[in-house]
C-alpha cells in the first residue's frame, strides 16, 4: 500500500482501452470503508460513460481552467506540468470514465463554520472516501485525476445528472488506464518541512530522521 501511495500520481495522458465494471466496483468497495463522522456516509458517486454527457463536462470545464492556465502561466509555473494539464483539460471527454463525487449535506457537520474564514471540515467527511477510491483503482493498474474545477459550475452539472436538493458536489474524478507509465516516486516536501514538535515551526527532535 505505501508503493502505491507513493506512486499514485495524478494522470493526465489515457489509453482509449474502457474500464469493466468489475474493475469500478472494487475501488468503489474499497472506497467505501473510509473514515467519516458518526459513520453517516454521506458520499455518492455517478460513474460517467456516455459521451455526449462527457463532452458537455469537458465543455464546462475548459473555461474554468483556461482561466486558471492564464493565471498560471503569468505566474512562471512549471511550463511542463502546465502542458499536461491543458493536454487533459482539452481531452476530458475522451477519458474513458468520469466519476462525480457528491455529498449529502444533511450527513455533514463542519464544525468550523463559524471561525470566520473559509471552512474545510466538512470535506473531512467526504476526501478520505475519494483518496481511497484513488488508491484502490491504483492498485487496479488505472490512473486517476482528481478535479474540483466543476464544482464551479455545480447547478449546471447537478440539472444534467439529477443530483436532488441537498447534494454537492464534490469533484470529478477522471478513471483510465494510463497511456504513459506510472511514476516510481512522486515529487513532495521532505517530512522534516512538513512536521513540527509542540509548536508550528518547531523543528523536530531528530531531523535527519524525517529527511
Amino acid at each position: 500500500m505505501i508503493d502505491v501511495m507513493r506512486t499514485a500520481g495524478t494522470c493526465r495522458y489515457y489509453a482509449p482501452e474502457p474500464v469493466d465494471d468489475e474493475v469500478l466496483f472494487r475501488a468503489f468497495d474499497a472506497a467505501r470503508f473510509a473514515p467519516q463522522g458518526g459513520n453517516r456516509q454521506p458520499v455518492r458517486w455517478i460513474v460517467i460513460r456516455a459521451a455526449p454527457m462527457k463532452r458537455q463536462l469537458r465543455d464546462w470545464y475548459l473555461p474554468q481552467w483556461k482561466a486558471y492556465l492564464a493565471s498560471a502561466r503569468s505566474a512562471a509555473a512549471s511550463s511542463k506540468v502546465l502542458d499536461d494539464a491543458d493536454h487533459f483539460a482539452e481531452h476530458l471527454h475522451e477519458v474513458p470514465v468520469l466519476v462525480t463525487v457528491c455529498a449529502d449535506l444533511r450527513h455533514i457537520h463542519p464544525t468550523d463554520a463559524d471561525l470566520g474564514r473559509l471552512s474545510i471540515v466538512g470535506g473531512a467527511s467526504v476526501y478520505p472516501a475519494v483518496q481511497n477510491f484513488l488508491l484502490a483503482c491504483r492498485g487496479e493498474g488505472l490512473g486517476t485525476a482528481l478535479t474540483t474545477l466543476l464544482c464551479s459550475v455545480e447547478p449546471e452539472v447537478k440539472k444534467m445528472l439529477a443530483i436532488p436538493d441537498g447534494f454537492a458536489t464534490a469533484a470529478t474524478i477522471a478513471v483510465g488506464y494510463p497511456a504513459r507509465p506510472f511514476p516510481t516516486r512522486l515529487s513532495r516536501l521532505p517530512v522534516g518541512d512538513v512536521v513540527f514538535s509542540e509548536r508550528f515551526g518547531g523543528l523536530p527532535d531528530t531531523p535527519a530522521a524525517l529527511a
